[in-house]
């Protein structure tokens, strides 16, 4: 991806939500409610704060996060549809065991 993001947004791609419920009904297309959990594509460098001093981002490129329903701005990089979001967003990483 040609794309940086600056200063504490992060740049998400949503994951697929399911396509049935839990007892096999299928759920069409425009039923589906938005998924509200992706996957990190890139990161910008970090804010910064009063002195100047970088803050890193706590997230890195591949992990997996769950955000609020109505974060982030909608926007098509390369064909993909991609979501823009500051790091406070992000409410968590997905822990894989």
């Amino acid at each position: 991806m040609k794309f940086r993001p600056l200063h504490d947004r992060v740049v998400v791609k949503r994951l697929e939500g399911e396509e049935k419920t839990k007892g096999g009904i299928i759920i069409p297309d425009n039923a589906k409610e938005k998924p509200q959990e992706g996957e990190v594509v890139a990161v910008g460098p970090g804010a910064r704060d009063e002195s100047g001093k970088l803050i890193p981002i706590d997230v890195k490129k591949g992990d997996k996060v769950l955000f609020g329903k109505w974060s982030g701005t909608e926007v098509k990089i390369d064909g993909q549809e991609l979501l823009i979001m500051k790091e406070s967003d992000i409410m968590g990483v997905t822990l894989v065991r």
